[in-house]
């Protein structure tokens, strides 16, 4: 078996599977595990593959997401007769079929069930554990210049929304719409949730956006963007971490009445 993944978190997810060995091809953006992608040949970016090398590389199996990847590459490694698995969940039960329907494309379906049942546990966990709490409104920001906010129909909004968070851009049309100051302000939430990526926000930019919208410095908080956007094996770890994100923010809300 011989694999090319063209997506970060199934790259993860390949080795997670025991298949690292396999993997002749990765992205540049691939940088997890560090030592496992390190002596791999990179093939271009998520958006520009070089789909050429790809299938000089003769795999048996192409990695690809919809979000990540472009159709028309989907479309260029398919005319070269190379087999491409498109995956593109939203949501982490989603995520759960994604990972056994790759475990059989790569001959590992034992290995990604158990990740698969882990996620759904996982979730099921999360919805449990927040019954009859305080329901916690957040807005998500990914992008700084414009703002960028993330919508219901995405994969960030369902990981926080098991927890208990209601994601105030929820019904807007676009999966990742531009949010001005003033939205952002009218829609009060009990925080605002800074993503490392795909924007790397810092403190820093804390004081910035809190001056713009006049909303309070202290319902800003700086998250982990791989840990609430990355779908596959870390989906488990996600989940715990999106817990932790609004039984934090929920007991800040809480303190102050």
């Amino acid at each position: 078996m011989r694999i090319v993944s063209l997506c970060p978190s199934l790259t993860e997810l390949v080795f997670d599977l025991g298949l690292g060995d396999f993997l002749v091809g990765v992205t540049k953006f691939c940088v997890h595990p560090a030592e496992g992608v390190r002596g791999i040949e990179k093939v271009g970016g998520t958006k520009t593959p070089g789909v050429a090398r790809i299938a000089e590389l003769q795999p048996d199996l192409v990695l690809l997401n919809v979000e990540e990847n472009r159709v028309e590459d989907v479309e260029a490694l398919r005319a070269t007769g190379l087999s491409c698995h498109v995956s593109f969940p939203k949501t982490a039960v989603e995520t759960a079929g994604m990972v056994r329907s790759i475990g059989e494309a790569a001959g590992r379906p034992e290995e990604a069930e158990r990740i698969a049942r882990d996620i759904e546990e996982k979730a099921r966990q999360a919805r449990e554990g927040s019954k009859g709490l305080p329901t916690v409104r957040y807005a998500y920001l990914i992008w700084r210049k414009p703002l960028m906010s993330v919508s219901g129909d995405t994969f960030i909004s369902d990981l926080l929304s098991l927890p208990g968070g209601q994601n105030v851009f929820a019904d807007r049309p676009k999966r990742y719409p531009v949010v001005e100051a003033e939205e952002l302000a009218a829609a009060a939430p009990h925080a605002v949730l800074l993503s490392t990526e795909p924007f790397p926000f810092q403190q820093k930019h804390v004081d910035e956006i809190s001056r713009a919208t006049g909303l309070a410095p202290e319902i800003f908080h700086i998250v982990d963007g791989e840990m609430l956007s990355w779908h596959g094996s870390r989906t488990p770890a996600g989940i715990d971490y999106a817990a932790e994100v609004i039984g934090r923010v929920r007991a800040q809300t809480e303190s102050h009445g």
